[in-house]
């Protein structure tokens, strides 16, 4: 699209700038002054309350203004005026994403903060023998007691970078509503509170001197329903009917540690009220049932603004290239899915005013917001979650992410530097971006297994990364034994798909940025073993060319190859310098 057209002369460009520098350049960031929680009256009993209608709820508009310039918070306009995905992602391929805050103190993996409310779960009984009783010891203490003193963004920048990663996705903010930053409208943040750190100012700092692009992700959306658990208490012991300390009010912090600290701005308000919401809280994901909260509009009304106005602050604080929000439906506050309980275009507006920033203060739109499930938006991009697509997926720019062992840490992780090429090959081969969680110990340290294959997967793809880094997909992504592929299971990265087994037969294709097509052995042959690559043989259907040359990439000397009727065949000559997959560059006549 020719930006020029969007913006009519140097005129509407200055008055663009000018307009979103004064929201920049002022000493307080934003100047929205967020209302206090509004009262949300008597509990009514548990489950006793339907959900309102959400396909008869219209959307509501929040009375929240944005930076100014050519991008409005509605859909339409935000495709309209969207230059399209940048080019960077594609040619950076391969990130890491820092999954971490207070809930590794648990190491319990991912949801501790969850289900250390939930009787019976690891995790619950994890902070019992760490901390106490929920209704004694809650999470607030976890907050107040976390200090990740061994965490260091700058030297994690230096190894991830090593390891081939060319961006960041940066977790800001958890379901656990703690913000990890200098946080603006949210009091429970890593400044106020325990480490006393802005941890996102240092992965800032730390990004941009090694010249790595980086996102933020903002998980807190769905916090309302999925913290319900903080509200319910034990249901047998000694202390079976014991309120957890969701329960606790502003005034019972008088005389304590949290003093003046609102538990509500944590745990939310209870909304257990709802049909579905208990049952759904105590499920391993599910949310409840979709509607609106409709005994709560005002506080609904109140929650999304909220939930806005800490992106747009860490936007401004910070200057990202892509913000992320989780969820399961097509945007947050959809009043379905993970966005049930309220109906507002927040989402859009924060998009907006990204954008709008952006180009305030780059002169070019050159940034992308992942909207989780959402389909195909001119300006947004999407996930692939814990899986492999069933084949090349091209509808849409996409991230895979997958984390090793767990979201969160916990012990007896496995760490196989050949499951993860693999994994990331089997999604950069469907036209995937990769973006692998490398899950810190509760200190900030990683442990030993892990930075060593760190490292490996570096020395991977230093001999490798030309055909990773800004590839595409081929005709077909790869071929395996009787017209069968062999595909890496989904999921988690652990002992699973490090077992998992790959042939001589099994190969993987990628497109270079070069042009030249790539061919990925999923393993690594033996010295003298002959490779036969069906695709690329005369017959092939697949070709309009013959082949000129087939190179080993990080092999030495002439490689024996032959470009025969039923295929390419190759003899392996092996090499001490190649693990995990065996890569092959091909060029044609």
């Amino acid at each position: 699209m020719n930006r020029m057209k969007l913006f009519s002369g140097s005129l509407l460009f200055t008055m663009i700038i000018a307009g979103c520098g004064s929201v920049k350049d002022s000493a307080s960031g934003l100047n929205y002054q967020l209302e206090p929680i509004p009262d949300t009256g008597e509990v009514l009993a548990e489950g006793s309350v339907p959900m309102g209608d959400s396909k008869e709820f219209e959307e509501v508009k929040l009375d929240l203004d944005i930076c100014p310039g050519p991008f409005k918070p509605t859909w339409e306009s935000i495709e309209q005026n969207y230059p399209g995905t940048p080019e960077w992602l594609n040619d950076a391929k391969f990130g890491i994403w820092v999954h971490f805050g207070p809930q590794s103190a648990g190491e319990s993996g991912d949801w501790y903060a969850r289900k250390m409310y939930v009787q019976g779960t690891p995790a619950y009984e994890n902070h019992l023998k760490n901390y106490g009783h929920p209704s004694k010891v809650g999470y607030k203490e976890v907050l107040k007691s976390w200090n990740p003193s061994k965490y260091d963004p700058k030297a994690l920048v230096e190894l991830y970078k090593d390891a081939g990663a060319r961006f960041l996705i940066i977790q800001a903010v958890h379901h656990d509503q703690f913000d990890m930053w200098n946080s603006k409208y949210q009091p429970w943040n890593s400044v106020n509170i325990g480490p006393k750190r802005d941890f996102i100012k240092e992965w800032e700092k730390a990004a941009r001197k090694a010249g790595v692009r980086f996102g933020l992700t903002f998980h807190h959306e769905y916090s309302w329903w999925w913290w319900q658990t903080a509200f319910q208490s034990d249901k047998e012991g000694e202390l079976k009917g014991v309120p957890y300390d969701g329960n606790l009010t502003l005034k019972d912090g008088e005389g304590t540690w949290w003093e003046g600290l609102d538990p509500r701005y944590l745990y939310g308000v209870n909304l257990r009220e709802y049909e579905t919401v208990a049952d759904a809280a105590n499920s391993r994901w599910s949310p409840p049932k979709a509607g609106i909260f409709s005994r709560h509009l005002k506080f609904a009304e109140w929650y999304s603004k909220w939930w806005a106005l800490r992106m747009m602050d860490a936007v401004d604080k910070y200057n990202p290239d892509f913000i992320y929000t989780d969820g399961t439906d097509q945007q947050p506050f959809s009043g379905s899915g993970t966005g049930t309980g309220y109906k507002c275009d927040a989402m859009q507006r924060v998009m907006a005013d990204f954008y709008n920033k952006t180009l305030s203060r780059r002169g070019k739109v050159d940034v992308f917001s992942i909207v989780k499930f959402r389909k195909k938006t001119n300006g947004t991009v999407n996930t692939c979650e814990t899986s492999i697509p069933g084949g090349i997926k091209n509808d849409q720019a996409w991230i895979a992410e997958t984390p090793v062992g767990d979201w969160f840490y916990a012990s007896n992780f496995t760490y196989s530097s050949s499951a993860v090429v693999r994994y990331m090959l089997e999604e950069v081969a469907r036209n995937g971006a990769f973006g692998l969680c490398i899950s810190l110990r509760p200190d900030g340290s990683l442990d030993e297994e892990c930075v060593k294959m760190l490292k490996e997967v570096g020395e991977w793809m230093k001999i490798n990364g030309d055909g990773i880094y800004g590839s595409t997909a081929w005709k077909v992504l790869g071929e395996g034994k009787d017209g069968k592929l062999n595909v890496m299971p989904g999921g988690r990265i652990d002992k699973w798909q490090a077992d998992h087994k790959y042939y001589n037969t099994d190969f993987r294709f990628t497109v270079g940025k070069d042009g030249s097509l790539y061919v990925w052995c999923m393993t690594v042959p033996s010295e003298g073993d002959e490779l036969n690559v069906t695709s690329l043989g005369k017959n092939s259907k697949l070709l309009d060319k013959e082949i000129k040359s087939v190179e080993l990439l990080g092999g030495k000397g002439k490689l024996e190859w032959e470009q025969g009727e039923d295929g390419l065949k190759i003899v392996y000559p092996g090499s001490d310098k190649i693990h995990s997959v065996a890569g092959f560059k091909v060029e044609f006549k």
